[in-house]
């Protein structure tokens, strides 16, 4: 083989090897890009969904901050309203309380359930006591007399076992009371309106079921 003939060949091999080299560089730098585009992509991926998890978490906790003060701010237009509705209501309920006791079968009524819790609370006379020692009071209203007090008045001698003391008040406008050794029982208007806390908490569902059905 002429020189010129292994200069060539020569040649041809460092080509080829230049050509195996250049493909696999390529081949590695292909990879390599592939797996860096890969990798940011994937990358890309978390931080969106990262950056989407955190709206979503800061959207809640808005939604959560609204919720709280729109619960606060209805609590607070129901508490004004309830006082509101107390405050219409109280003076209509006193007045209707009144205007029951002028009416005969209310009134009979009122003063029956006074007289059967009466009858469970106080105490008889003790057989051998002194006269008028553990006497019921019957406190009624001045304007209150008749057939209506002395009946009233016999069932309480029948079921004390001595007579009532009769007290006519002139502070006593409507309703009754039965007293003995302590014991009181107040169906005046005053002791039916006693605890404001109940009976207004029952007066503003009342008031409050009259509005919605209106």
């Amino acid at each position: 083989m002429s020189l010129a003939a292994r200069t060539q060949a020569l040649l041809d091999l460092v080509e080829s090897d230049r050509r195996a080299q250049c493909e696999r560089i390529a081949g590695t730098a292909e990879a390599q890009s592939a797996a860096l585009l890969a990798q940011a992509r994937h990358d890309a991926r978390l931080r969106v969904h990262a950056a989407l998890s955190a709206e979503r978490e800061r959207a809640a906790a808005r939604l959560a901050a609204a919720e709280a003060e729109w619960q606060t701010l209805r609590r607070a237009h129901a508490q004004r309203r309830t006082g509101t509705l107390l405050g219409l209501g109280w003076p209509a309920l006193r007045a209707e309380l009144h205007a029951r006791w002028q009416r005969a079968p209310a009134r009979q009524a009122w003063v029956e359930h006074a007289f059967a819790l009466a009858q469970a609370v106080l105490p008889r006379t003790v057989p051998g006591s002194p006269a008028g020692a553990a006497a019921w009071q019957l406190q009624h209203p001045a304007d209150w007399t008749g057939d209506e007090v002395h009946a009233l008045a016999q069932r309480i001698a029948e079921a004390s076992g001595q007579p009532p003391r009769c007290m006519p008040l002139a502070s006593l406008q409507a309703g009754l009371r039965l007293a003995t050794a302590g014991v009181v029982v107040d169906a005046s208007v005053d002791g039916l309106l006693a605890d404001r806390d109940e009976v207004g908490g029952r007066l503003a569902r009342l008031l409050a079921a009259a509005g919605e059905a209106a």
